[in-house]
Parts: C-alpha cells; structure tokens; sequence
C-alpha cells in the first residue's frame, strides 16, 4: 500500500524591494458637475419638476444645433455664442516620418466665450 507523503512547505525567498515615493495627489481639484445634477439644480432652484429642467436643456442643445447650422451662430446672452468657422486647406506633417501631407478645407464650430463670463471667471489683474 503507497503511503501518502507529507507536502512540502515552501518558504518565500526574501526579494529585494525598492522604495518609490509617490508624489501626492492634488486636492484643489474640483469635482465637475454632471448633467443630472445640474438639471436637479435647476429644479430646485426653480421649482419646477426634473423632467421640466432636462426638457429646457435638451431645447436649448436642440435649437442651439440647429440654429449653428442654419445661421452660422447661435448666442447665448451671458456666456457666448457657437459659431460655424471655415478652415482653409493647409500643408500639415506627419508626426511619425516628417512627410508632408495635404489638409482638406472643412467647416469647424467653435465657441466664443463672452466678454463678461470671461470677466467674471478670470478677471484681469
């Protein structure tokens, strides 16, 4: 009859480890808000219910879209306005191997920040 044998125990060999300092984590970061909490904010402040709220900014994304594409700008009074900018064709490089390549011309939006939301977010010293 086979006698069954003990298992043998490994013992861990002592790896060298290295220390590394981990810069710490910088707190002044600000969490962003989310689009379902600004749309309770909205609610609450002005009491309306969050299907209200959500409606008013799907609007407002809706028209602002396609009064862009329709006019070529949209403002919203207070923070700016989206405007629809032509680029021109342009000789660019590939990163990679430095070869010359060809930009087509194509219409771009941008958003212009307003004159008093700028003012008010980073005032001039």
């Amino acid at each position: 009859m086979a006698t069954k044998k003990a298992p043998v125990k490994k013992t861990a060999t002592p790896v060298a480890t290295k220390t590394v300092a981990v810069p710490a984590k910088k707190t002044t970061a600000a969490k962003k808000m989310t689009k379902a909490e600004l749309v309770r904010f909205v609610a609450e402040k002005l009491e309306w219910t969050t299907k209200q709220s959500a409606a008013i900014f799907d609007l407002l994304a809706a028209t602002a879209l396609q009064e862009t594409k329709k006019n070529g700008e949209f403002t919203i009074p207070g923070l700016g306005k989206l405007v629809k900018a032509q680029r021109a064709a342009r000789i660019g490089r590939n990163p990679q191997t430095g070869e010359s390549i060809k930009i087509k011309a194509k219409t771009a939006v941008k958003f212009r920040v307003a004159k008093a939301a700028k003012d008010a977010i980073a005032p001039v010293k």
